[in-house]
């Protein structure tokens, strides 16, 4: 009797043990939350981009998106994120540039636009990366988050075609 007992206690303190750290794991997660402002305008012209025909030993190619600040309170932009591991992005404003972010990496930065400024969105595609069978047409992904509730999620798509 005195063994199940023990048996009984050992499994449900495990699962507690085992529970608690999945409630602490997702509230400590690498996201991070940013509130809305009416006052806060995402404006971007451009959000696609095709690069046409790049030799894949020509080594990396760019694109530099821009997103203006159009209203009148700062604009927070956070959780980049490329759709694949080829390409990286990073976030320029001002002189302050953020770390690159690619398909895994996400951080809790976040970046403040001033009204009436503007953030460099640079992307990075490294046409090598899938080797000889990454050859053929290509589509990329970069996106991002806001705090303008009428532009929350931004997407940009980048497209090629890589040639051996």
């Amino acid at each position: 009797m005195n063994d199940k007992k023990i048996i009984i206690g050992f499994v449900s303190v495990t699962t507690l043990i085992l529970l608690g750290g999945i409630f602490l794991l997702s509230k400590s997660g690498n996201s991070q939350t940013i509130i809305s402002s009416q006052n806060a305008k995402a404006s971007v012209d451009q959000k696609t981009f095709d690069w046409g025909k790049i030799d894949m030993k020509a080594g990396n190619v760019n694109k530099t998106f821009t997103i203006k600040n159009t209203g009148t309170d700062t604009l927070k932009l956070t959780k980049i994120r490329t759709s694949c591991h080829c390409t990286k992005a990073q976030a320029k404003i001002g002189k302050t540039l953020s770390p690159f972010f690619g398909m895994s990496s996400q951080s809790l930065w976040i970046g403040e636009v001033p009204p009436g400024q503007e953030a460099q969105l640079e992307v990075i595609f490294d046409p090598a990366y899938h080797g000889p069978n990454g050859v053929g047409p290509i589509t990329r992904y970069i996106s991002l988050e806001t705090n303008d509730p009428n532009n929350s999620a931004v997407e940009f798509t980048l497209t090629a075609n890589v040639t051996k």
